[in-house]
């Protein structure tokens, strides 16, 4: 009765999990797509600007870049987490549990690493409601992301 609870629960925060990083994935999309739009124009005659980062982005503040760029890259092993996640609830064996528990293991620490840029653009202020909402899903995951980590070493 127990394992079937667990099952339910995984399966809940799989789908939860799976939901938020694609969101996720989308607003980081929109704001990669914006700063390339819209980033610096270098080529030949322009002379890079006097504070150029590469990670710049037209909106946001100095953490912005990092904080794109990282809850892009964990919203893919995010979503990669939950293909490994489903393969083990569909069979709900011990073959199949390591991988996705390990994939679970990262999906989540780089989540954490999201969230740690994201509480340092909230810091520095200055951002626009679709940044804030992917600070607010990043953080959100941390949480789910680590439930669903326990339940699957549970």
């Amino acid at each position: 009765m127990a394992a079937n609870d667990m099952r339910s629960v995984a399966s809940l925060l799989m789908i939860l999990n799976f939901a938020m990083y694609v969101t996720l994935l989308g607003l980081g999309g929109w704001a990669m797509n914006r700063a390339i739009d819209h980033g610096f124009i270098i080529g030949p005659g322009f002379e890079l600007p006097a504070h150029f980062s590469p990670i710049y982005f037209p909106m946001g503040n100095a953490a912005t870049g990092f904080f794109v760029t990282f809850s892009l890259i964990a919203g893919v092993v995010g979503v990669a987490s939950v293909i490994a996640g489903f393969d083990y609830i569909r069979s709900w064996s011990s073959d199949s549990r390591p991988g996705a528990a390990s994939a679970a293991v990262i999906a989540w620490a780089l989540t954490l690493l999201s969230m740690g840029f994201a509480w340092k653009e909230i810091e520095l202020e200055g951002r626009n409601a679709a940044l804030r909402t992917m600070e607010a899903f990043t953080i959100i995951l941390s949480v789910t992301q680590f439930l669903y980590t326990v339940v699957l070493y549970g």
